[in-house]
């Protein structure tokens, strides 16, 4: 089953080097876990996430804001030309099963936001605090290492009731 798993994996262009070396361990994790990690396919967070899940043989999905697939970085085995600039970040939120948020600045934001309203999971570290009450009890769900995220990712994904992996609109899967 974890083969039709997708974990997007959010965080800043230009993150510290902790969490670089948190993204890497984070896109290990998902590989390792046999899920297909999403990302934005450029730089920062979205590099690493995607060179670490590469690094164990994973399968990385990037979602890229511009028409050329070409600009994706070197470890997005399928890139997503969107041609939508930011407005992408609906897809990036949308397309996991799970969001893992890895610090972050205003486009992790946006992207943690639109996973909320989706009611998906969304897993951080040194992330994004939301105010409790203004969140409809979706709130960030806090992660000290990659291992714990992923964990909780996967035991989220999984118990969640009645949840079937495709789109209810289009029937049953």
């Amino acid at each position: 089953m974890t083969n039709k798993i997708c974990i997007s994996v959010i965080g800043a262009n230009n993150p510290t080097e902790d969490d670089a070396k948190m993204a890497r361990e984070v896109g290990r994790e998902i590989a390792k876990r046999g899920a297909t990690l999403i990302c934005g396919g450029l730089n920062g967070v979205m590099l690493e996430s995607a060179k670490g899940a590469k690094d164990v043989g994973g399968i990385t999905v990037g979602i890229l804001p511009g028409d050329a697939p070409d600009i994706a970085n070197p470890f997005i085995d399928i890139p997503i030309a969107t041609g939508l600039g930011h407005a992408r970040n609906v897809i990036v939120a949308y397309s996991g099963n799970a969001v893992i948020a890895v610090g972050g600045k205003l486009g992790t934001l946006s992207e943690i936001v639109f996973a909320l309203l989706k009611e998906k999971p969304v897993i951080g570290i040194n992330t994004w605090h939301l105010e409790k009450g203004r969140t409809y009890g979706n709130d960030i769900i806090s992660a000290k290492s990659a291992k714990e995220a992923v964990n909780k990712a996967f035991d989220l994904i999984l118990n969640r009731k009645n949840e079937t992996f495709s789109d209810p609109s289009f029937g049953e899967a």
